[in-house]
């Protein structure tokens, strides 16, 4: 929202509160907005005009004072606000602290402080386990290469292309019997990188590309 302020966004926060029978003041004591309901504990919203680290060290300091703390921006907009929204929910959540949106004079409760209870992915942690059992030793150093990440995939493929280096034309049942690459005859079929061509049904020999990538990936997939 261009030319916006942080005051901007108390107002329209405060009408929010206010509706549902808080009593609010602005600027108290570290807090930016401060609001109170009968006997309950005390809700704090800290206010900025984009969200920053900062903003979220501010919003889990807060917490020594009450569980019932938000955290207050304009609302995202343009091609990533949806991806931004959401990651920022995400975040939010896993921090035990609220959101609050303000879009023009409107302002929208995107989630309410709580304890976070992570629901596991049996099927996403099965499909890390089985990238990392493919994998043959560490190529990546915990991140990428010069030419980019060593996936177990791409470690089959240069498998596959060694065969071949020595052996151009083949089979595909010959390279999988050579390599112990049991999918060698899909990958040199699917050519994801342009290494492999078909001769004929089922046999494939080198291309210029996969010689290239044999000494490109030197040494990043030998047992």
């Amino acid at each position: 929202m261009p030319n916006m302020r942080e005051s901007d966004l108390y107002q329209p926060i405060k009408t929010l509160l206010m509706a549902r029978g808080f009593e609010v003041k602005g600027e108290v004591g570290a807090a930016d907005l401060v609001a109170r309901r009968g006997d309950e504990p005390p809700l704090i919203v800290e206010l900025k005009l984009r969200l920053t680290l900062a903003l979220y060290h501010q919003a889990i300091a807060r917490l020594a004072m009450t569980d019932h703390v938000y955290i207050g921006v304009p609302r995202p907009i343009g091609k990533t606000a949806r991806r931004a929204l959401r990651d920022n929910l995400s975040m939010c959540r896993r921090l035990g602290i609220g959101l609050i949106t303000v879009h023009k004079t409107t302002a929208e409760i995107r989630c309410d402080p709580g304890p976070f209870n992570p629901r596991k992915s049996p099927k996403k942690e099965t499909r890390l386990l089985r990238a990392f059992d493919r994998l043959t030793g560490d190529p990546n150093d915990g991140g990428a290469t010069r030419h980019g990440l060593v996936t177990g995939y791409r470690q089959d493929a240069l498998r596959c292309a060694a065969h071949l280096a020595d052996n151009s034309p083949a089979k595909g049942r010959d390279v999988a019997a050579a390599t112990g690459v049991k999918q060698a005859t899909t990958i040199m079929r699917d050519n994801h990188y342009g290494w492999f061509a078909r001769v004929e049904k089922g046999t494939y020999a080198l291309t210029r590309a996969g010689a290239d990538g044999l000494a490109h990936w030197a040494y990043s997939w030998e047992d």
